[in-house]
């Protein structure tokens, strides 16, 4: 009775297992890959699945999800001999489960190497800059290769990033070194614009400047003739609209005559000649009388004629008197000349030679 309770016990258990073995569930976004007898036979997909138990052999499930590698930094030799580390990062997929687990051993392992290789031929062809540079042309020629050779291996490349480059420790000292002497370059040239651009303006505002100063003073100049030009205009208009006649003009040039002698750096001054003719001028107007009314009788007519005269060789006199004694006056010098007298009775109308004036009756 023992016998038949342990094996009763053991079939259970073989039930069990086989029903535990027959059953395989697989989780979303995983696949399972069934050998029978030995040989792939088909590929589970997510959810129940029935296998045939110690017949079907399911292999370790795979995930279909994309998956995300980093590599250790690699040693790559430049196109300028220099050695730098690139640390790159893998996104990648599998698309068939079948060719991923009997087309490669081990497909992480082949995308790690492959990257590898394609890296060092694609940055074997670049010196150090443009591998600083150009990163995204790496990343393209690198998926680019990477696709075309895992596609047999049931593996999508989705993306691949480097996600550092690491020169040697003297290369950064000396690009540092190029980098600060590049930034003072840059600064010394925004400086010198800055200046020449400073001194263009300040150029340009002077030359504005005197350009409108000197408008400024033709225009006042401009103006200030045309009002002398209208002064003298208005004037001259004013002098013919009056119409002096010579016995004024004369009697003009006589006040002005003392002022000849006023300069103080004059040594010398000429009376001119015309001073006669002024004086003859003058003295003919003083010589000459009114009409006499109808009521003034033969002696009265006589008796003003004889003053006129006398009046008008006394004015004369006078006249001549006062400009010898301001050229005498005068800081001018010894040498002064005096105008000849002109002879004043000779122009003094007299038809009666017993009423001519005589020296003595001169006042």
């Amino acid at each position: 009775m023992d016998a038949a309770l342990i094996a009763g016990i053991v079939i259970a258990f073989v039930a069990i297992l086989t029903v535990l073995r027959a059953v395989r569930i697989v989780p979303q976004a995983r696949a399972g890959n069934v050998e029978r007898l030995g040989r792939y036979y088909r590929t589970l997909g997510p959810g129940l699945n029935f296998v045939i138990p110690y017949i079907d052999r399911v292999r370790p499930l795979l995930d279909l999800r994309e998956q995300v590698v980093s590599f250790k930094p690699q040693p790559v030799i430049t196109e300028d001999n220099l050695v730098v580390d690139i640390d790159t990062v893998l996104y990648f997929q599998v698309t068939d489960p079948r060719a991923a687990e009997y087309e490669i051993a081990n497909f992480i392992q082949g995308v790690e190497q492959l990257t590898v290789t394609t890296l060092r031929n694609v940055v074997g062809g670049m010196d150090l800059e443009k591998t600083l540079t150009s990163r995204d042309m790496i990343n393209s020629q690198l998926r680019g290769v990477l696709d075309e050779a895992t596609g047999k291996w049931g593996i999508r490349v989705n993306r691949v990033e480097i996600k550092a480059i690491d020169p040697p420790k003297t290369i950064k000292d000396a690009m540092e070194k190029q980098m600060r002497a590049e930034r003072d370059k840059r600064a010394a040239i925004l400086t010198a614009e800055g200046q020449r651009q400073s001194q263009i303006l300040t150029a340009e505002g002077d030359k504005q400047s005197a350009i409108l100063r000197a408008e400024g003073e033709r225009t006042s100049q401009i103006l200030k003739a045309q009002g002398q030009s209208q002064a003298i205009d208005e004037v001259f208009q004013a002098v013919h609209r009056n119409d002096p006649d010579p016995k004024l003009l004369a009697y003009q040039y006589l006040q002005v005559l003392p002022q000849l002698a006023q300069g103080q750096g004059n040594t010398m001054w000429v009376i001119p000649s015309e001073v006669t003719s002024a004086l003859s001028t003058l003295s003919k107007a003083f010589t000459e009388s009114l009409p006499a009314s109808q009521a003034t009788v033969t002696d009265g007519r006589e008796h003003d004629r004889r003053t006129a005269g006398s009046e008008a060789v006394a004015e004369a006199e006078r006249a001549a008197a006062e400009a010898k004694a301001a050229a005498e006056d005068s800081e001018l010098g010894p040498r002064q000349i005096e105008a000849p007298r002109p002879v004043l009775g000779a122009d003094v109308p007299n038809p009666d030679p017993a009423h001519a004036v005589r020296p003595d009756e001169r006042p």
